[in-house]
């Protein structure tokens, strides 16, 4: 479908380039195949209770409209209400939505999983329940009913307001069995242990592209906004470990519809469970500061920090679409920073590196212990081998003494092997 995509800037609202706003509101209308026709910046000085924009510039987007044969009008930078959302549309002849409704759009079409459809639903339900005025076109007409559809003389709006409260009421249900699932399944895996690693961070930063990198898997991963919605989870080997969980998430955004953090909040419980986070950022972007303190704000609204003490490390991608002396001033800041890793996800570069730190912050929780084995115990010591990292080793006729680092869990687990009989 052509559409436009129209920037409102209202000046020192946000700390980002307008240009680059933009650019990233066309991302994510082509995220769901849209054909940006026409885009620009318009600068908004006063905003109007009725149509936000000014009457000359309501007629400008207007005769863009009619010119590409446009469907849809993306308006990004600030959230429309339902009337000016309905006046809009009616004076452009043409769908109108805000940068909450488009990234709702996406969601839908890219959820794969039942969750994440039963999250996108719900987040959508939530968004349209306050937007009845202009979704409909009804809204006037009585009803009479037969009880099941509602009693004598209730309106229409009435009527869908209280479907949507009940459809909203099994969502909510529905998705807090499939919590409950996932609790059990997180709880299976806290038992195994394993460590988890949880990749975060703006959308389009290249996490997808680090997992693969990481992992060997094929998670789609594009120069495109949400190319992840459903979190994915894979083994990894690091050393000292038997093996780690690498979850990849979904991707951040700013101003992400508060519907969205409520509805998406079983999905990020993976990074509320993880024992080290990677929060990949895109370095070479032109609001990459910007873009990082989004994905803070979100980790915040989360708990990470106050109720997940999980250490944080920056891996800073896409190093190699840096310019050399970019590239050579951010080496320099990362090497005075040991929560910096600075990544190639697309070369491999820095990877290597990347991975010891995450070793390291692993480690942190580990303790060695020095341990004497039966010489005929050889099963104790590939288990050893296997679930710790093995720092000396020294074999005689009467037995084996080993120090191993391990970790708290490890260690229970060896103490309760050892009582079995």
């Amino acid at each position: 479908m052509p559409a436009i995509v129209i920037e409102a800037d209202l000046g020192g609202a946000d700390a980002r380039d307008a240009s680059a706003r933009l650019d990233e509101a066309a991302g994510l209308a082509a995220a769901i195949a849209l054909s940006v026709v026409h885009r620009e910046v318009v600068r908004v000085r006063a905003p109007r209770p009725a149509t936000l924009l000014g009457s000359g510039q309501v007629e400008q987007i207007a005769a863009l409209v009619a010119e590409h044969q446009a469907g849809l009008v993306v308006i990004d930078g600030v959230p429309l209400t339902p009337i000016q959302q309905r006046n809009l549309e009616t004076a452009v002849k043409a769908k109108v939505i805000d940068r909450t409704g488009l990234i709702l759009e996406i969601f839908g079409e890219r959820a794969s999983t039942r969750e994440g459809a039963l999250q996108v639903e719900l987040a959508h339900l939530n968004y349209q329940a306050g937007r009845l005025v202009r979704s409909w076109t009804h809204l006037e007409r009585q009803r009479g009913g037969f009880g099941f559809l509602g009693g004598p003389g209730e309106t229409q709006i009435e009527t869908d307001r209280r479907l949507i409260r009940d459809r909203i009421a099994r969502l909510e249900r529905e998705i807090e069995e499939v919590k409950r699932t996932r609790t059990l399944h997180r709880r299976r895996r806290q038992d195994a242990p394993f460590p988890v690693i949880a990749l975060v961070g703006y959308t389009n930063a290249g996490k997808s592209t680090l997992f693969n990198r990481l992992t060997g898997a094929t998670v789609l991963a594009k120069d495109l906004m949400f190319a992840t919605l459903d979190p994915t989870m894979r083994a990894i080997r690091l050393p000292g470990f038997e093996k780690a969980i690498l979850s990849d998430t979904v991707g951040f955004v700013a101003n992400l519809p508060t519907q969205l953090v409520a509805a998406f909040r079983a999905t990020l419980e993976e990074v509320l469970e993880a024992d080290v986070i990677v929060h990949v950022r895109d370095i070479a972007h032109v609001d990459s500061e910007a873009q990082a303190a989004d994905v803070r704000h979100v980790l915040d609204a989360l708990g990470v920090g106050a109720t997940q003490p999980a250490p944080v490390i920056e891996a800073w991608n896409k190093l190699d679409l840096l310019p050399p002396e970019d590239r050579s001033e951010r080496r320099g800041e990362a090497q005075r920073r040991d929560d910096v890793a600075l990544v190639s996800a697309l070369t491999g570069e820095g990877v290597d590196a990347l991975l010891d730190r995450v070793t390291t912050l692993l480690q942190r929780g580990m303790r060695v212990v020095e341990l004497w084995l039966d010489p005929t115990d050889g099963a104790a010591a590939a288990w050893l081998y296997e679930h710790g990292e093995v720092l000396s080793r020294e074999d005689s006729e009467t037995g084996t003494r080993m120090s191993v680092r391990l970790g708290d869990a490890a260690r229970a687990r060896w103490e309760a092997l050892r009582r079995a009989p």
